[in-house]
């Protein structure tokens, strides 16, 4: 399967390594242009190649947005049309200005990015987990201390679909519901980064530490109760 990466940051580039070593192609774009990939290109050998964020879209039979949540209408529409489309995304007032609709919670990032591509199948994924930790917790299938990672979407074939995306790098996938439900794995809630880290370690320096779905599943309850207090 090839995957095309819209963004080729942190995540993009961890999750570009994980696909590679999993066998996937992977076709990388940034803002800045192909030649400035040219490094992690070389890196990550023959199965990477650099091209243009509407190159990588075209390329990707699964395509990773994983762009500043400000940059997210940059986003080209047309070459992820009918696309399954994963969106990793986290809002960062200090970052991305101030979003009216995401501060009084009448949507959720994901669908922000979803209303932009209305033709695509988003599933969010990805941004609830250090990426220094989504560095060193995959397992194989089947590994007892494998880790599970929260998806949420509103299409069920396209959840499948990274599903088996997820598990092919070496992750099991939890299904948390609708894209409306991706407020219980954002910034700010027990289900973001807290699950992976090791107790008793801190920011930069935390610890990763193996997730389990009822891990998940508690840090999940424990956003809602926190909204519903």
């Amino acid at each position: 399967m090839t995957i095309g990466l819209i963004g080729s940051g942190n995540i993009g580039s961890t999750l570009a390594r994980l696909a590679v070593d999993a066998g996937h192609d992977v076709v990388l774009s940034n803002r800045r242009g192909p030649d400035t990939l040219a490094e992690l290109v070389a890196e990550l050998g023959p199965r990477a190649r650099a091209a243009t964020p509407t190159e990588a879209g075209e390329a990707g039979d699964l395509v990773i947005v994983t762009v500043p949540l400000r940059a997210y209408r940059d986003v080209p529409a047309e070459p992820l049309r009918g696309k399954v489309v994963i969106d990793t995304n986290n809002y960062y007032p200090d970052r991305d200005g101030h979003i009216a609709e995401l501060d009084d919670e009448s949507t959720t990032t994901s669908e922000l990015l979803q209303a932009h591509l209305p033709e695509s199948r988003v599933v969010k994924a990805f941004n609830n987990i250090y990426v220094d930790h989504l560095a060193v917790l995959h397992r194989p299938t089947g590994a007892p201390d494998r880790t599970v990672l929260p998806i949420a979407g509103d299409d069920e074939e396209a959840k499948r679909r990274v599903t088996e995306f997820l598990d092919s790098i070496g992750y099991d996938a939890l299904d948390v519901g609708p894209l409306s439900e991706g407020w219980r794995f954002q910034r700010d809630t027990a289900a973001y980064v807290q699950p992976y880290a090791e107790p008793g370690t801190a920011y930069p320096t935390w610890s990763a530490r193996p997730a389990t779905a009822e891990m998940l599943r508690e840090a999940l309850q424990a956003a809602q109760r926190y909204r519903d207090r």
